[in-house]
């Protein structure tokens, strides 16, 4: 595929997945709702826990990701070719130009954060910074401001939020049927099936939920990498930086747990998680990115 073909197509995929949420969100509620007698009531119920934690999500903030990565403001003075290529790759983008942040590490690794290309900020390990080459690290950083203007940190903020309503919904759910009490005769055989259908879904739905955010995840890095490689014009510069980060023999970038680890550009724990690592990965595997950007 072209830049313009991959670009089209994780966007579809993005959108399909994201519609499956809705999907779980809306069918748990209905269930609820023909439990206690009110389908409406089920999904007044939905709606008001998407409503509210969203809104907790929302005011979070990027403060609390930059803080929680031990990320410091980059100085133009010490770090000018960063500061030079964000600001030029910003213009050329044409978003705002994004703060800028800088994690003491030796790994090569980077991220994006923010609600919106107005409130956005690109952090960078120094590691990156030291072992990357120019073309490299315009490749790295261009992938970020991608993820920037292509509002993927929006969307998984919106996937984050989406598992904990699903999480919130199942659990109500299952307390309950368990819990609540309910003439069984006075519902239809098909009203029962469907209760005990939705009860089934609501033991796995947290789980199915994560895969699906660990699903939009792996479509929105392969966005980024096509977004990225048409912003710079240069697919090699990423794909060889990709290349860096897959052989680097301390990976690990000490900041970083599994809350943040998804914003990074690629897994800074992926040495951990074993034979289950690949289905659990917030990232598609690096050999696949590589091969992509090298068919460009």
């Amino acid at each position: 595929m072209n830049f313009y073909e991959q670009i089209a197509d994780n966007k579809r995929k993005t959108n399909v997945i994201l519609a499956c949420f809705v999907f779980l969100i809306l069918f748990l509620g209905y269930v609820l709702g023909v439990y206690v007698g009110s389908p409406p009531m089920g999904l007044f119920v939905a709606f008001m826990f998407s409503l509210f934690y969203g809104i907790i999500i929302y005011f979070s903030g990027t403060q609390l990701v930059l803080t929680l990565s031990h990320a410091v403001p980059a100085k133009k003075e010490q770090y000018p070719h960063y500061v030079n290529t964000v600001e030029g790759l910003a213009l050329a983008a044409g978003i705002p130009t994004p703060l800028m942040y800088v994690i003491n590490d030796t790994a090569i690794n980077a991220f994006a954060t923010g609600l919106s290309p107005k409130r956005a900020a690109i952090t960078v390990t120094t590691g990156a910074l030291h072992r990357l080459h120019r073309t490299e690290l315009e490749g790295v950083i261009g992938h970020e401001m991608s993820h920037i203007k292509n509002y993927d940190i929006r969307v998984m903020l919106i996937a984050a939020v989406f598992i904990g309503i699903i999480a919130m919904l199942s659990d109500v759910l299952l307390r309950t049927v368990i819990y609540g009490r309910s003439d069984r005769r006075e519902k239809g055989s098909g009203a029962i099936v469907l209760i005990l259908f939705g009860v089934l879904l609501a033991i796995f739905s947290p789980l199915i939920a994560e895969l699906l955010r660990l699903t939009v995840s792996r479509k929105r890095e392969f966005l980024a990498d096509a977004s990225g490689a048409q912003l710079t014009r240069h697919p090699s510069g990423l794909a060889s930086a990709l290349k860096k980060i897959r052989d680097d023999h301390e990976p690990l970038v000490e900041a970083a747990n599994k809350a943040t680890a998804h914003l990074y550009i690629e897994n800074p724990l992926r040495t951990f998680g074993g034979k289950m690592n690949s289905l659990f990965s917030t990232h598609p595997d690096i050999n696949e990115r590589i091969k992509r950007l090298e068919g460009m």
